[in-house]
């Protein structure tokens, strides 16, 4: 009987985390809708070189860019991409092909992450974070990084090796 009884409480210890990530991982509509047009938005603010792109992003926010030295609190973000939003031009295009949106269970954390087509860096994946506030979503966490099909990634590797030891040895 003990050994039915420690079988069972196993039982159930393996199954609550899952059944409990499941009631998480099931955002509701009407919430992934809002988000999804929240990030496309973000998205074309940038594509049209708008400030309001920075306004999305929360002030303690946090952007990882593809580039190893890319980790940007917002309003240092800002400014290195000044140069990027000047007179309303393109700053950079991404355009989200897939997205999946997820939730805490009283949606005011919710982390995504997308595929997305790119101009200039080809396609690309990306997660991030928002935080639901009382004025609406922001950005708290967003990293950006280039998808490298598996077949080139030996190739791709080395090709970061040979540039950052030819960084290394230029300092």
């Amino acid at each position: 009987m003990k050994s039915f009884f420690l079988a069972c409480c196993l039982l159930v210890a393996a199954i609550l985390p899952v059944a409990d990530a499941a009631a998480v991982s099931q955002a509701d509509p009407r919430l992934v809708k809002q988000v999804n047009d929240f990030v496309d938005s973000w998205h074309d603010d940038a594509a049209h070189g708008r400030q309001a792109y920075f306004d999305k992003i929360a002030a303690d926010g946090v952007y990882i860019g593809t580039d190893r030295s890319e980790l940007w609190k917002r309003d240092a973000f800002k400014e290195w991409a000044k140069g990027y939003f000047q007179d309303n031009k393109p700053a950079w295009t991404f355009r989200a092909t897939r997205r999946n949106v997820y939730a805490s269970p009283d949606g005011s954390i919710i982390w995504f992450d997308e595929l997305l087509d790119t101009e200039n860096m080809g396609h690309c994946m990306a997660s991030g974070v928002i935080r639901k506030t009382a004025k609406g979503f922001e950005i708290v966490h967003y990293q950006l990084s280039i998808a490298v099909p598996n077949q080139i990634a030996n190739q791709v590797t080395g090709l970061v090796k040979a540039a950052e030891a030819g960084a290394a040895g230029a300092k």
